[in-house]
């Protein structure tokens, strides 16, 4: 067999990494935690200097307290 060599398109793939797909894929991601871990979380997707980001984070005193207690967001974003 031939080797095979892939280039990358490095803008290209920046492009890609902050997208407005990209952005609204995050969003229904964090949406999905922030579901999952109750009420008082809540979301956050913006570009950052490489690619898009999304955070789940706590709102409330009650959310930050439960958090702190039971690790609610970690158990979000495993599925548990």
């Amino acid at each position: 067999m031939g080797k095979l060599t892939i280039k990358l398109n490095s803008a290209g793939v920046r492009a890609l990494l902050k997208s407005p797909e990209m952005q609204a894929m995050l969003s229904e991601r964090a949406r999905q935690i922030a579901d999952r871990a109750g009420s008082g979380y809540e979301t956050d997707v913006f570009n950052g200097k490489t690619r898009a980001n999304a955070s789940v984070y706590a709102a409330t005193a009650s959310a930050a307290s439960d958090n702190l207690k039971n690790n609610t967001l970690l158990k979000a974003v495993s599925g548990g």
